[in-house]
């Protein structure tokens, strides 16, 4: 039985054309399920939808290929009242950004709108072929930049994807403006649901350690003891008392697995604070 079959509702990042409503219909497509959809405009209200509410599962961003760790996402996770909500699936799409405008002329441009990750991403095209007034306006998705542009003049642009230019009716002035053509995003797809072993999983938890030195250096020896892979480590200031910080950390294995399990157990005891974000399988990247 598909583990996601009592799902009654979605929530993700919108509005409709934004690259999160993408991973959203992939997630979908991969474990044919049809709940009732919510589109929400901040991250962390996707999150607090799928704390507040049973049976729902919501679709973020979790880390680009260029701009790394979305910070909104992974510091809210981690905070949830229902400590149960974690990450049940992964995704990696491509991002192709283009360059949105209601006229045709790139020369015409003196605004540009988008999310703060999409202005980053195409940095060296706005600095490139854009006026230096340019005034850059940030939005909460690409697909809210998208819609934005009728509160502002005709020569004001948008950067987003070519599905957003056919929902929001735009015109293209430019294709793949993203400075890295290899630029990606993981999105997660979140919930309190059991996920299946299937020999090919991630575990991703985030931990604080007592303020003294050795602290981090004994917990990471724990990965080497059990011989486990680990493929991902951030560190982010706790937000509690200055200098005090959370590690996020990936590595490979299901919690489900003897090995894991003790392996995390025994991490929690020499931790002062510890959250299980989830165990779930890899996802190869789209080209």
């Amino acid at each position: 039985m598909n583990f996601l079959s009592g799902v009654m509702r979605i929530a993700y990042l919108g509005p409709g054309g934004s690259y999160c409503e993408m991973a959203k219909d992939e997630f979908l497509d991969m474990y044919d399920f049809y709940p009732a959809e919510e589109p929400l405009n901040m991250i962390s209200r996707v999150i607090d939808f799928v704390d507040d509410n049973p049976n729902t599962v919501g679709v973020i961003p979790l880390e680009n290929s260029i701009e790394g760790t979305v910070r909104e996402s992974s510091d809210t996770l981690i905070k949830t009242k229902n400590p149960n909500i974690r990450i049940l699936s992964e995704i990696v799409i491509p991002i192709h950004h283009c360059l949105l405008s209601k006229i045709t002329e790139l020369y015409s441009i003196t605004g540009v709108i988008s999310h703060p990750q999409a202005l980053a991403q195409c940095h060296k095209f706005i600095s490139t072929n854009l006026p230096r007034n340019l005034d850059i306006v940030k939005a909460s998705s690409t697909a809210d930049a998208a819609r934005s542009l009728d509160g502002y003049n005709l020569t004001y642009s948008a950067i987003g994807s070519k599905k957003t230019a056919q929902l929001y009716n735009l015109n293209i002035i430019c294709e793949n403006i993203n400075d890295d053509p290899t630029n990606q995003t993981r999105f997660a797809l979140i919930g309190d649901f059991d996920t299946p072993v299937t020999g090919n999983d991630k575990t991703s938890i985030a931990f604080s350690t007592e303020n003294k030195s050795g602290a981090l250096l004994e917990i990471l020896e724990i990965f080497s003891k059990y011989n486990i892979n680990l493929s991902y480590i951030d560190s982010r200031p706790s937000k509690t008392k200055f200098g005090e910080y959370t590690f996020h950390v990936d590595f490979d294995g299901h919690i489900k697995e003897n090995i894991i399990k003790q392996a995390v157990d025994e991490i929690k005891e020499k931790s002062s604070f510890f959250r299980f974000v989830g165990s779930y399988a890899k996802h190869k990247a789209k080209v």
